[in-house]
């Protein structure tokens, strides 16, 4: 009787803020289980996303973006929450932007390369090179960052090459039987995933207008027989914040509403009441014991 040998492990997306790393794992699990916008640190907690085959199965984990700022709480938290990360995976995929390789791009490497973990380094957003021969010097520099280390030039928006990024990662898994079984495509509770998507059209919607200083927590999600009723409370640390993003007449937060409710029917595959209030919570970003009454901490 022949078995089949599998291989399973845990592959952390890492890279500085808005570098493209939600785009990439929704793209290569082929579901929406993190959040993007073009703001930067989008993501605030590391997500796991599964993408399962016949004979592997990858542990994706798409973390906040890694940067040097780290003058609030959230921001150390956000920081905290991706470095610990890839001292606990098998492999790490850093993204990189094709333009330039950053300060804060030399730190992450360094971090990853002190961690021991083997590394991947994709080259993100290459569908706008004009010609192919353009991405070679940039191939070449980075060889000399990285030595032997495995570099697949990838578009995350545009899904090209993510088979080959596939390939070099299945051939670096450990021999494995599989930690979730094979329907799964994320670990994280459909609440969570509901505040992530009301989250999402907040900063869509209000780019720089509004700070980062905005959080959910939901107060009711209740399944009825014909609909799922849920209840969020926005929160945001001043008043003037909060008139923002009500809106004269409460237009914006309604539209908020709207947009996060489509999003949230999807998942849910139900029909949905959602009902959103907005409150001030002064300084919770920079307060690490409300940060923890959020939610934040408890990956």
């Amino acid at each position: 009787m022949n078995t089949v040998t599998t291989r399973a492990g845990y592959v952390a997306i890492v890279g500085r803020p808005n570098v493209g790393k939600s785009t990439l794992m929704n793209a290569l699990i082929e579901q929406k289980v993190s959040i993007t916008s073009r703001k930067p640190q989008t993501t605030r907690h590391h997500i796991l996303g599964i993408k399962t085959s016949s004979e592997t199965q990858i542990l994706f984990v798409d973390t906040p973006g890694i940067h040097s700022n780290q003058k609030r709480a959230i921001n150390r938290y956000m920081n905290r929450a991706a470095q610990s990360v890839i001292a606990d995976v098998d492999v790490t995929v850093m993204l990189v932007d094709r333009h330039v390789f950053t300060a804060d791009d030399e730190m992450i490497l360094e971090r990853i390369q002190k961690s021991g973990c083997q590394l991947i380094l994709a080259i993100n957003k290459v569908d706008r090179v004009k010609q192919q021969q353009e991405i070679l010097p940039i191939i070449a520099a980075l060889k000399e960052r990285v030595g032997d280390q495995h570099i697949v030039p990838i578009s995350a928006s545009r899904k090209e090459n993510l088979d080959g990024l596939e390939e070099v990662i299945e051939s670096l898994l450990p021999v494995s039987p599989f930690y979730f079984p094979p329907e799964e495509v994320t670990d994280r509770s459909e609440k969570f995933l509901v505040a992530e998507l009301i989250r999402e059209k907040l900063m869509r919607q209000f780019g720089e207008e509004l700070p980062y200083a905005t959080t959910i927590q939901l107060e009711r999600f209740e399944a009825q027989p014909k609909v799922i009723q849920i209840d969020a409370t926005i929160f945001v640390e001043r008043t003037g914040q909060r008139a923002i993003l009500i809106g004269a007449g409460g237009n914006k937060l309604k539209r908020v509403g709207i947009d996060a409710r489509k999003d949230i029917e999807k998942l849910l595959d139900h029909q949905v009441m959602l009902r959103l209030w907005v409150k001030v919570k002064r300084g919770w970003s920079d307060d690490e014991r409300a940060l923890r009454s959020l939610g934040y901490g408890e990956d």
